[in-house]
């Protein structure tokens, strides 16, 4: 019996623990793999603009809301606030976003995007689309809605 213990030991219980698992039918890695993949047709389409991910979230939740607090921003475009901090910090320093005092409390800056962000804001989304499209072709219309609907349900 001992024999048979020491044959059966750790490693082989290890490895029978995890036997269950594969990456490639993993919810987490196929997400990250298919994110990579659409930041990459993303940034093809977008050549020239110069912004990363982060930063078209960042336009395109500040042109939907028109004006925003640093934080807010953030939770709007599911950054953290580091991160946020630093978007907002180039997005300015590229003359995109602009920075004031609330008229309501002189204590709280607010973001809006100026006229040059804007455009190019348009011109983003339209690279957004076709990345978009790009990523979802091997997909049907009724996969496509059905993706998202899923998507957006675990994703909050």
């Amino acid at each position: 019996m001992n024999e048979l213990l020491d044959q059966t030991g750790p490693e082989t219980t290890s490895r029978e623990a995890h036997a269950g698992y594969r990456l490639d039918a993993s919810a987490g890695h196929l997400l990250r793999q298919a994110h990579q993949r659409y930041q990459s047709m993303f940034q093809e389409c977008a050549a020239g603009l110069g912004l990363t991910g982060p930063q078209f979230a960042t336009l395109v939740r500040l042109s939907e809301t028109g004006r925003a607090t640093q934080n807010h921003l953030g939770r709007l475009a599911a950054m953290d606030s580091a991160t946020v901090q630093g978007v907002v910090r180039r997005l300015i320093d590229r003359g995109l976003v602009r920075t004031a005092a609330d008229p309501m409390d002189r204590r709280t800056r607010v973001l809006t995007i100026t006229e040059e962000g804007q455009v190019l804001l348009r011109t983003a989304q339209d690279a957004g689309i076709r990345a978009n499209e790009a990523l979802m072709a091997p997909l049907s219309p009724e996969e496509r809605a059905s993706l998202i609907i899923l998507l957006k349900r675990i994703s909050r």
